[in-house]
This record gives C-alpha cells, structure tokens and sequence, in this order.
C-alpha cells in the first residue's frame, strides 16, 4: 500500500469518526465569547422567541452570586461561583445534555474578603478550557487547574496579590503552553503568564505608565486580553485603566501602548479587517479603532477613530459584516461603520445591560439586566425580532453550542433551543 493510500485511508477514517461524534462535541465554547474570542457562532440556529414555557430543554439553579459565563467542552458545562460575602467559592460542571450537575467543587475559603460593589460579584471571571484541563479564577482569592475527567485539582496559585477593590472581573486566556491573566487592582497592576501545566511564574509585566492619579480606584480594569497576529508576529492586547498595552504573550515585552482617559476598562477588544476595536472603560466610554502596527507610545499616530456617544462600560462590541453592533450599559443600541466609525444608526433599547451580545445565525442576542434578551437582524436600521422574557436577569454573557444557547442569570442556567428538533 503506497503512502497516499495510507493517508487516504487515514482520513476516511478521521471524517467518519468526526461524524460519528454528537454535534455537541464538536462545537466547543472554551472561553469568555467562545472560541473565536468575538461573540460569534455563525452557524448556529437559535429560536427567535423562547419564554419559561417555551423552546427551554432545562433550568438548572446555581446557588451563590456571580457574573462569571459557563464554557462548554464536550457534554461537559464549566462554570464557577461564590457566595454573595466572598468567603467562598465553587466550581460546578453540569451535564449538557440534562443539566445536571456532575461536581459542584469547593474551591477556596476567604477569611477576609476585599471589599466589592454590590452590582458585582466575587466570582466574575470566566473560566476557560481544553481537552482534559479547565482553568477557574477568582483573581486573587485564588486560581486553580482542574482535571474535567476526575476533578482533582493539578496545582492552584493564591499567591498573586491585588486588591480588586471593586471585585475581579477580569478572565484568563489559553496561548500554547500559558495561562495568561490579568491582575489591576487598586493596589497593583500587572499581567502574569503562568505555566499551564504547572500554575508556575513564567513572566510578570508591570503596568509601566503614570496612571495620573493617586487615586486607586481609578487604576482598576476588569478586561480580558485577547491574542492577534500582526505582520506575523503575536500580540497580547492588553486594556487596563488609562490605556491599552501590546505585549509579545511569550515574554511579557511591550510592543506598543495606547493611552485614555477612561478608567475601569471591563470590554474586551475586537480584532477584525486590521482594526483593533477597543473601550476606554468609565466614566465615560469611548470606543476606539486603533491600527496594531505600531510600537512605542502610538496615541497620536495610530487611532484611526474615536467614537463618544452612548458607548459601552460593560458589555463588548460585536463586528458583523464590516459593522460594529454596541449596547450602552443604560440601553442605547448602535450600530457603526467598522473602518470609519461612523454611527449608521443609534435606537434606546430600554432596560440596563451588562452581557456581551452574540451573533448566531444572522441575529444579534442581547441579554438584559431585567431578564429580557433581545433578538435583533444586523442591517440598515433597528429590527427588534423578538424580546424573550425569563424570571431573572443576566448579567453573564451567554455562550452558544450547537443549536442551544446557554444563558446564566442570577438565579439559574438555562439551555434554550427548538426542543420541537428533539436535540
């Protein structure tokens, strides 16, 4: 048998394995906005309208207080929690067939909590995951790798200090063999690559920049980075309060920095046709597209535009089609041209957000703080297709596979999708 038989033979075999696998296995969601790092889950096919008694294959109540997404490997659902006063915390895995809850995992007691706003909680990271491991983080009250087939924990760091004062918020992200993480609190401002396998310090980058105040509350930040590629070369996009940084993920070098005056930066960046999108966070947020292909201080040569009017706090933008698709934190929906900034159009939603919205299937989902999610067509002008009514609010944003979607509000987590297709 000659070699490319051998190869034919070899995927024949791999394809017919992959399809005999459930199409839940195949469509992953490991991490804060899923796998691309967008919010994207194109071809997914969602329900338009769901309520408490229609298109729901469970509801599952998780107990404690926290704003932290579920991610999905496998059947396996990840998601973590704390209670309401900070002195402890668990990690759950729940069936994502029946959503049971396969191990509910205590994780790290407290004695002294910092203290946190009431609009947050003490388990606001999301996790992330891959084949065999999952990553969960409560900031510094401590981080720890989970075995997803035994649940033993594999090592765990409580030794990463900073004083979130407001909460954490901030989620870590999988590059190779690290686990990166951001750590700005009121107190210390840093990022910090940690060994994936081992939880050991590969590198530490401080905040190098006068943040122009004493004041630590204006110091904090609650993003997540996200890792490009640029002219061939990886870039960890980094925001922080006062500014966003490029770092080379494998060394902690900085590339390149941009500056702000916002402060308290919780969205997390876009990457798409060259254009960075970014949030300046509080008080008042503006959204910048920078050009990454800059080094040093690039502030006043590489922003390309900046918009100011009704821009989002909290909840990340979303790129369709060559568009930026915003929702204010107090319910403005935009929709901006992706290369000029330009707003095509701008509508009041109503209501108070916080989630990220997703894109599945040529709809826009946008889940709310009073328990309605949005269903809107991307296009010319604002098409709201349906508002979908739960018992509780969300403030954790949703996650997608297959044809369900995954949405945490404060009281439960719910799998909605046609349960008429009998998934």
């Amino acid at each position: 048998m000659n070699r490319s038989t051998c190869y034919g033979l070899a995927g024949l075999w791999a394809t017919l394995a992959l399809s005999a696998l459930p199409a839940v296995a195949q469509n992953n969601w490991p991490a804060f906005r899923g796998p691309s790092a967008d919010g994207h889950a194109d071809d997914a096919d969602l329900p338009v309208t769901w309520s408490e008694d229609e298109n729901i294959f469970w509801k599952t109540p998780i107990h404690g207080k926290a704003w932290s997404s579920p991610i999905v490997w496998g059947h396996q659902i990840w998601l973590t929690t704390a209670t309401a006063d900070g002195h402890d915390s668990s990690a759950l895995c729940l069936d994502f067939e029946t959503g049971d809850i396969i191990h509910d995992l205590p994780m790290f007691h407290v004695e002294t909590p910092v203290e946190s706003h009431s609009f947050n909680s003490y388990s606001s990271p999301t996790p992330c995951i891959e084949d065999g491991r999952v990553y969960v983080s409560w900031g510094s009250a401590g981080t720890a790798c989970i075995d997803t087939e035994t649940a033993d924990v594999l090592w765990s760091r409580r030794d990463l200090e900073c004083n979130h004062y407001r909460g954490p918020g901030s989620s870590p992200i999988i590059f190779e063999d690290l686990l990166l993480c951001h750590y700005d609190g009121f107190d210390y401002q840093y990022v910090i690559a940690l060994n994936k396998a081992t939880g050991d310090t590969v590198w530490r980058t401080e905040r190098p920049h006068d943040f122009g105040t004493d004041n630590g509350d204006m110091k904090k930040a609650f993003a997540t980075p996200l890792v490009i590629e640029v002219n061939g070369r990886q870039q960890l996009i980094s925001p922080c309060s006062k500014g966003t940084f490029a770092y080379d993920p494998r060394t902690g070098e900085e590339i390149w920095r941009v500056r702000y005056e916002g402060f308290s930066t919780a969205c997390r960046p876009l990457y798409e046709d060259g254009m960075l999108i970014i949030s300046s966070g509080f008080s008042r947020a503006e959204l910048l597209a920078v050009d990454p292909t800059g080094e040093g201080d690039v502030t006043d040569t590489h922003i390309r535009w900046i918009e100011t009017r009704q821009m989002p706090s909290k909840p990340s933008p979303l790129w369709v089609d060559g568009r930026i698709y915003t929702i204010h934190d107090q319910g403005v929906i935009s929709c901006l041209d992706g290369m000029t900034g330009e707003i095509i159009w701008s509508d009041r939603a109503g209501g108070n957000f916080t989630a990220s919205p997703i894109y599945a299937g040529g709809r826009i989902y946008i889940p709310s703080e009073e328990g309605g999610t949005l269903v809107v067509a991307p296009g010319d002008s604002y098409n709201v297709l349906a508002t979908n009514m739960l018992d509780a609010g969300a403030l954790s944003s949703p996650a997608v596979v297959g044809d369900s979607l995954l949405l945490r509000t404060t009281t439960h987590l719910y799998r909605i999708g046609d349960a008429s297709a009998g998934e």
